[in-house]
């Protein structure tokens, strides 16, 4: 039997229901529409991709809601990561009460928009990291989304959190060009020796030139990935309808593809298996 493919970086939206402060900015203007399954179902279908991970885009905890709501409906969905209000004194009390929700047995990890604080050191706050330590008592993963300024705290972080599961989003989101940013690279090749961080190849598109990219472009970055994290710990993710600023969806599965040409058994660990392990998704689930 072939290995499922699960795209493990997807978001969904409805305007009416609140605000995306990210989406103002006059280049996110293609964005400013409802997306919904309907429209990746289709774009799933033609690029073998099996199930997917919703994951935030807006801190509410309604969004999260909504989400599990969709998971509900949907077998496709087979995990959500959400939000909650993680410097509050009722962290534990948010999650239990989403995990209660139908649809809430799929909500398999938590996130938040480090990145767009004011804050580099957001994630050394005391109250914040009580908040991860409840994720992590809730058996859920916390994923990292985070620009090479927020990596210091991030690698603070995991080290007082060991115990702990994390997923690095984007790949803390490099800038794609020709000459790598040592102050990246250095950081991430730190970040990437704590053995219980996974890393996503997602987000890379809207990291290089909209207009004017190959796919030759990424591989470096890819390379580097593999390199610090090993076959067992990246995972695929589109960050569709996001990528569609710079990419279609079958343009960004046949990157990650590219990573994956050499090693047809790495291939199945990047589309599926390390999804699995990183987010503890129930192999059993129907997805």
């Amino acid at each position: 039997m072939n290995a499922r493919v699960i795209d493990a970086h997807q978001h969904f939206w409805d305007l009416s229901t609140g605000d995306y402060p990210w989406m103002e900015a006059d280049q996110m203007k293609p964005l400013r529409r409802d997306f919904a399954p309907s429209d990746l179902l289709p774009l799933m279908a033609s690029s073998g991709v099996d199930a997917t991970i919703l994951v935030q885009c807006r801190h509410d905890l309604a969004e999260t809601r909504d989400s599990l709501a969709i998971a509900h409906q949907h077998n496709f969905v087979a995990g959500v990561v959400g939000w909650v209000d993680l410097p509050a004194d009722d962290t534990g009390a948010q999650i239990a009460a989403l995990k209660a929700l139908p649809g809430g047995r799929r909500l398999v990890g938590i996130r938040h928009i480090v990145h767009d604080e004011p804050d580099a050191d957001w994630l050394r706050r005391p109250a914040v990291r009580r908040g991860i330590a409840a994720v992590f008592d809730a058996d859920l993963t916390f994923d990292l989304l985070v620009r090479t300024r927020e990596l210091p705290a991030a690698i603070e972080l995991v080290s007082h959190l060991p115990e702990g599961r994390f997923v690095l989003d984007h790949m803390a989101k490099p800038s794609i060009a020709p000459d790598i940013s040592t102050l990246w690279e250095n950081a991430f090749r730190e970040l990437a020796r704590f053995g219980n961080v996974w890393c996503k190849v997602s987000g890379l598109v809207t990291e290089a030139d909209w207009s004017h990219w190959a796919p030759a472009d990424f591989d470096p970055y890819m390379k580097i990935a593999l390199d610090c994290f090993g076959p067992d710990r990246l995972i695929f993710g589109s960050d569709w309808p996001v990528s569609t600023l710079a990419a279609s969806y079958s343009d960004v599965k046949s990157i990650a593809t590219r990573l994956t040409a050499a090693a047809p058994s790495f291939a199945d660990r990047f589309f599926e298996r390390n999804a699995i392990d990183a987010y503890n998704l129930s192999t059993e689930r129907n997805f």
